[in-house]
């Protein structure tokens, strides 16, 4: 095969040479003597024409056969703007049939009627399609940059490893029994977190790692089973300096794959502003609808609801939907049932109609309590007014999943439009009335804010991490945070979590030895890759950026994973299958 040109490649400058191409047919149309076929590859299309000279040869082809195809150059008369090779189509002489194709299940093209359970079946046929691999493309060229950037801050590319230690805490861990070891398990890594912090305390200073990870947790369109992060962590940098880095790094992505131009420094939000402002955090801010709090208003009402809420160190807040006071009953009531569903108790719905306010809850507000209102929300006619009170952690994020909710439906944003922001100064940990005890709000190794320390003792609620994410559009792109380096403060941050000694040596015992070797302070990000290849490709899906996903069920509907293994195996393993 002497291929001279890619699909995607011949322009008008090319006219009158002798070319070979090579790919799948795309389309195939018949003109009585002339015939056409559009010939794809990963770059592109060119049109073909065929005459009677080959027309025995190509009687039987029809789309997904691979041609191999010699001929000239011409100009088309009929031009394609929509085509990068739209003014030119090659006249063949010359024609092979590399191979065959059944009738595909699905339609090969950027717009196919097939269903999700089917692309992933065929999973090979639809990675095809001109759109799916223009995403996978998209990531390569993210990895790349990614890759180039921290290169040249002299970080280093190191593996950790894909076999080890079971530490549950948090996310379920993927065990792979040891055959050598009988009833002894590997853990599939949920992250390297340990093994980054001991190659700083190895002293390579700038570490990164596009790392496979794994965690046993229910899937949703922007997780899955199994996922790659990028894996960063420096020494002697603070919480700034490594956020100024990561934007660098995020500015030359965006200029170099959607050759956009973004600001830096990106705008930082405390954790407190960004629950209270955008009810997440996560915010979008690329709209409005910011929560409004009303626990002032009604301080001293009557009404159980807000009373109770009141007395027991709640809030009440609201959003405002704008032109939305036409929704029906059952609109309503469907927008009660995702409150629900996000935690709340209930949803106070108010309309503003004709500079008056309607809804069943008017009858326990006074005429005062009402003005309040109207001025408080600076209300417009046919505004939408949604009430949620409760614990002030619950009630934000009861709002900000209302007003998620009213952006997609709504369409309030525009894919194409990027928004980068920091959620910082995070509660350190948070805790379970269920369980009594206190868990980590990151991770174990989190270091708290200097300021904070004394709370360490006296109040651990009050305690803020030196932690931080960033955001884009209303999705976590990567989380990070300055690490404990001190082995004191490592043990008072278990006393808190309820670790006892044996826990502590059980699960962390290797690495907190390497405590006492002298650790330099460090800290670090993890960038979940695929979801950012998900939003700068504008996908709806993280399965669209990952060649071979699985689906909500995590299974893999190509290869049918997980399957039962023989006996055989299990023996090997030491492990017998007990029917429930």
């Amino acid at each position: 095969m002497n291929r001279t040109h890619t699909n995607g490649a011949l322009r008008i400058g090319d006219v009158g040479k002798s070319v070979t191409l090579i790919g799948w047919v795309a389309k195939r149309r018949n003109f009585g003597a002339l015939v056409f076929i559009d010939l794809r590859d990963r770059t592109g299309i060119t049109q073909l024409v065929f005459d009677e000279s080959n027309a025995d040869t190509i009687a039987a082809v029809r789309n997904e056969y691979i041609l191999e195809v010699q001929g000239t150059v011409v100009a088309r008369k009929d031009k394609n703007p929509q085509l990068d090779t739209g003014d030119i189509e090659v006249k063949v002489e010359t024609v092979k049939i590399i191979n065959s194709a059944k009738t595909t299940p699905l339609i090969i093209a950027d717009e196919t009627d097939a269903l999700e359970d089917t692309r992933l079946t065929y999973r090979y046929l639809d990675l095809r399609r001109p759109l799916m691999q223009k995403k996978l493309m998209m990531r390569h060229q993210i990895a790349r940059s990614m890759r180039n950037f921290l290169d040249s801050q002299d970080f280093v590319e190191i593996e950790t490893p894909m076999l080890g230690k079971s530490t549950p805490e948090g996310a379920r861990d993927y065990l792979v029994p040891s055959r050598v070891h009988p009833g002894s398990f590997y853990a599939l890594p949920q992250s390297p977190q340990l093994f980054k912090q001991l190659l700083m305390i190895s002293g390579f200073e700038r570490y990164y790692q596009f790392a496979r990870c794994f965690r046993d947790e229910d899937l949703r369109a922007d997780r899955q089973t199994d996922f790659t992060q990028v894996d960063i962590e420096t020494s002697f940098l603070n919480d700034v300096e490594i956020q100024t880095m990561m934007e660098a790094m995020m500015k030359k992505v965006m200029k170099e794959v959607k050759g956009l131009d973004i600001e830096t420094p990106f705008l930082r939000l405390s954790f407190e502003d960004a629950m209270n402002r955008y009810g997440s955090d996560k915010p979008d801010n690329r709209f409005g609808m910011e929560l409004q709090d009303l626990s002032e208003i009604f301080a001293h009402s009557e009404f159980k609801v807000f009373k109770d809420c009141l007395d027991n160190q709640g809030v009440i807040k609201a959003i405002v939907v704008p032109g939305q006071a036409t929704m029906t009953r059952k609109e309503i009531d469907k927008l009660t049932d995702l409150a629900k569903k996000n935690g709340a108790k209930g949803l106070v719905t108010l309309k503003y109609k004709d500079c008056k306010l309607e809804g069943s809850a008017l009858k326990f507000f006074d005429a005062a309590t009402q003005q309040a209102l109207i001025e408080k929300l600076h209300l417009n006619d046919q505004d939408l007014i949604l009430i949620v009170s409760d614990a002030w952690e619950r009630t934000c994020n009861v709002l900000g999943a209302l007003r998620m909710h009213f952006r997609d439906v709504l369409q309030l944003v525009k894919k194409d439009t990027f928004s980068f922001l920091w959620v910082v100064d995070f509660p350190m940990f948070e805790y379970s009335e269920e369980d009594g005890r206190f868990y980590a709000r990151h991770h174990p190794f989190t270091r708290p804010k200097e300021s904070d320390v004394p709370y360490l003792d006296s109040d651990p609620s009050k305690v803020r991490a030196d932690a931080y994410d960033i955001i884009l559009n209303g999705y976590e792109l990567g989380g990070g945070s300055l690490r404990i380096y001190d082995q004191q403060m490592q043990e008072k941050i278990f006393a808190i979590l309820g670790f006892s000694e044996a826990d502590i040596k059980e699960r962390f015992g290797f690495f907190v030895d390497a405590f006492q070797y002298g650790t330099p302070p460090h800290g670090g990000i993890a960038f979940g890759f695929d979801r950012v290849a998900m939003i700068l490709s504008e996908s709806d899906s993280i399965r669209d950026v990952i060649a071979f996903p699985k689906n909500a069920n995590a299974k893999c509907m190509m290869s049918d994973a997980p399957t039962p293994v023989d006996e055989v195996q299990l023996d090997e393993l030491h492990i017998s299958i007990v029917q429930e």
